[in-house]
């Protein structure tokens, strides 16, 4: 019993250096994958921010849905088609996904992170038109295909997210963009939290997986990277150690890091509280991509 709780402040005080050198700092986290479907896991992931909060790290929160949009398509039976991993939004899509992004899943993350002590506000892209798109194609040249309206992040108006966080909200932002004639486009959420990053010169970039983080498996023992450079980043993609879907994830790191965000970490939000392993205790518990 005395071992535990002394193993308990020893926690605590490996989590106090990192507590001082973040107090104040801008931590931008995007919120997907199984870590959404878990409702323990959920919970954990909501008291991990707002104890985020409490210690003095400004948490801005993007999520994900595509498990969400995909059930909810099914039961108003609505087929669901991709290309190179990218929804085929046309038009009763997009008004299924904003229906699910905006309302549903935003509004059940708000509630979480308020039933444990935060304040927070949900929006979505095309409030104050925060969030600037065009149009996203798959492909280029002559294999390039129109699939709909899913966006890419032209510009970000940092306006609302700073006023939220100066007056202590935690901002949960549904990955809905506006258009050039004020339409409604899908965007990837990852790139949405990314760009958000570092519009609003955030010190950390912080994306939840349903993996550890970037494995190398090249000696045949497939570990994990805790820590890796932009220079390393590219090489393992350019040797295939890094491919699939991690791909676009790094890229999007790559480019916050490019303009400005300090460092970009992928963790397994699989993993109670691993928000709280990988940014205050010494070893972390993923990747983190520095410049």
């Amino acid at each position: 019993m005395v071992l535990d709780m002394y193993d308990k402040a020893s926690l605590l005080i490996e989590a106090l250096p990192y507590i001082k050198k973040f107090y104040g700092k801008i931590v931008v986290i995007k919120y997907g994958g199984n870590a959404m479907i878990n409702d323990e896991l959920k919970d954990a992931i909501m008291k991990d921010i707002v104890l985020m909060k409490y210690v003095g790290i400004k948490p801005v929160l993007v999520h994900g849905g595509g498990p969400a949009i995909s059930s909810m398509l099914e039961k108003m039976g609505v087929e669901s088609r991709f290309v190179n991993g990218l929804r085929i939004t046309d038009d009763q899509t997009m008004e299924i996904a904003q229906m699910v992004l905006a309302g549903k899943v935003n509004k059940e993350i708000v509630s979480l992170l308020n039933k444990n002590g935060a304040r927070a506000v949900g929006i979505c892209g095309k409030d104050a038109g925060f969030i600037k798109v065009d149009k996203m194609y798959a492909g280029t040249g002559e294999s390039r295909q129109d699939i709909g309206w899913v966006g890419e992040v032209k510009e970000i108006n940092t306006e609302i997210i700073d006023v939220l966080t100066d007056k202590g909200f935690i901002p949960v932002i549904a990955p809905v963009g506006e258009g050039p004639d004020g339409e409604s486009y899908n965007v990837n959420a990852d790139y949405v939290a990314g760009a958000v990053a570092w519009s609003i010169n955030a010190d950390k970039l912080v994306l939840l997986t349903d993996v550890e983080g970037v494995m190398d498996s090249r000696d045949g023992k497939n570990r994990l990277l805790s820590r890796i450079n932009e220079e390393e980043a590219g090489e393992l993609i350019r040797e295939n150690v890094i491919n699939g879907g991690m791909i676009p994830k790094i890229n999007c790191c790559l480019e916050a890091l490019k303009k400005g965000v300090e460092k970009a970490h992928i963790i397994n939000g699989t993993v109670m509280h691993s928000l709280l392993l990988e940014i205050f205790t010494n070893k972390g518990i993923g990747t983190m991509i520095e410049r």
